[in-house]
């Protein structure tokens, strides 16, 4: 099934989960550094964080790809 609105979608999903992957680890990481002696918690739970982040703002948008009918 050739959809554009989902291909477009998708490609926004990508380039702003990344981005918004990027900003949670950077965000996470520097808040969470405070509370740990090592720097190996923090880079774990901001990973995590930033996975999240990406798989959220991925799917959000395949979802509206899929739903919106111009």
């Amino acid at each position: 099934m050739n959809n554009p609105t989902l291909d477009i979608s998708i490609i926004f999903g990508v380039v702003f989960g990344f981005l918004g992957s990027l900003i949670a680890y950077l965000i996470t990481y520097k808040e969470w550094v405070h509370h740990y002696p090592t720097k190996k918690e923090p880079k774990r739970i901001a990973l995590q964080t930033a996975i999240f982040a990406f798989i959220f703002f991925l799917l959000v948008s395949i979802l509206l790809g899929l739903f919106y009918k111009p």
